[in-house]
């Protein structure tokens, strides 16, 4: 039977008759130590499957619901970033308008420093693009005169791309006498950008709360693990070994329970990607929409690994700090 990782102490700096060992030669002791613990700790891990495997599930799922929402609302703010870019004012010209006045108005209003581009569309052109999204081109073809009018497309410049910028743009547009309508199309996008700004934050906040709920999870499962081993500890203590070397193991066990808490996650994110893609690309198509899932790149991956090992060896440190610390040779169990 294999001797328990606390009751293995590393070898002495000092033996009797020789000298103590080179600063190397103590490094390479001590990460070897390191070594044999963490694979102590994996081994007792392995040996009991069922109640590791529920553990990780609990970590996987806990982990995997707020990094998923944030995922969809990265998505959906990428999408609404894009059409806020592209958002464009409408100025609708009066009826009386010339194709030439037209021309010559657009040139005016392209002038502008706090525009990037004006694009002209003819009522003829107009016309065409409705026939051909509307499929009415049996009722248009009895309209004795074209009814649309001309109409300029005025993209801002970025830096007038804001709320109150855009509407003191319109304002100015709309007050040119061949100018019959302006009309704006932020109010949606400023209500989307309001709401996946609440939807961030309701998230961070459930990131938070399940991140805690982690770390108790954790928490009591190494607790559960100190109480089993007590005797353990107390004759490791017995023998001389430092607070540091007893807690050693569990904080170990604390970081394989977080990386297989973030492994299960990354599972779970991918199942669920994958189930999701196939309808959202089809509703995409239907809204004529760019929107799409996108999965965790390198950075994401290994930055979810790293928040889960973390997670799991914060958890274990406060159980270690609470519960090891209170085990000492001659306290009675359950003085702590």
């Amino acid at each position: 039977m294999a001797t328990d990782p606390l009751l293995r102490r590393p070898k002495p700096a000092r033996a009797v008759g020789r000298k103590a060992p080179l600063l190397p030669e103590a490094a390479g002791i001590y990460l070897a130590h390191h070594r044999q613990v963490a694979k102590d700790s994996a081994q007792r891990l392995w040996r009991a499957p069922l109640a590791s495997l529920m553990t990780w599930l609990v970590m996987g799922v806990a982990l995997a619901l707020p990094v998923g929402l944030l995922l969809v609302l990265s998505s959906v703010q990428g999408v609404s970033a894009g059409w806020d870019s592209s958002a464009r004012i409408t100025v609708y010209l009066a009826d009386q308008v010339t194709l030439e006045q037209a021309r010559r108005l657009r040139a005016d209003v392209a002038a502008r420093a706090n525009i990037q581009e004006v694009v002209l569309v003819d009522r003829d052109t107009a016309l065409q693009e409705f026939r051909t999204g509307s499929g009415l081109d049996e009722a248009l073809a009895y309209l004795d005169e074209n009814p649309l009018p001309h109409s300029l497309l005025v993209t801002p410049d970025e830096s007038a791309r804001t709320a109150a910028a855009v509407e003191l743009l319109a304002d100015s547009l709309g007050a040119m006498g061949e100018a019959a309508r302006v009309q704006i199309d932020l109010d949606w996008l400023q209500r989307l950008s309001a709401i996946t700004r609440l939807l961030e934050r309701v998230v961070w906040v459930l990131a938070l709360l399940l991140g805690g709920a982690v770390i108790l999870v954790i928490g009591n499962t190494i607790r559960l693990a100190i109480e089993n081993r007590r005797d353990e500890i107390l004759v490791a203590k017995l023998v001389g070994g430092t607070d540091g070397f007893v807690r050693r193991p569990f904080l170990y066990t604390g970081l394989w329970y977080g990386l297989g808490g973030g492994l299960v996650a990354l599972l779970l994110l991918g199942l669920a990607l994958w189930w999701l893609s196939g309808p959202v690309e089809r509703l995409a198509d239907l809204y004529r929409s760019q929107f799409e899932l996108s999965g965790l790149g390198l950075e994401g991956v290994l930055a979810l690994l790293g928040c889960a090992m973390l997670l799991g060896w914060l958890g274990a440190w406060l159980a270690v700090k609470r519960h090891l610390d209170a085990i000492e040779p001659g306290v009675p169990a359950g003085s702590g």
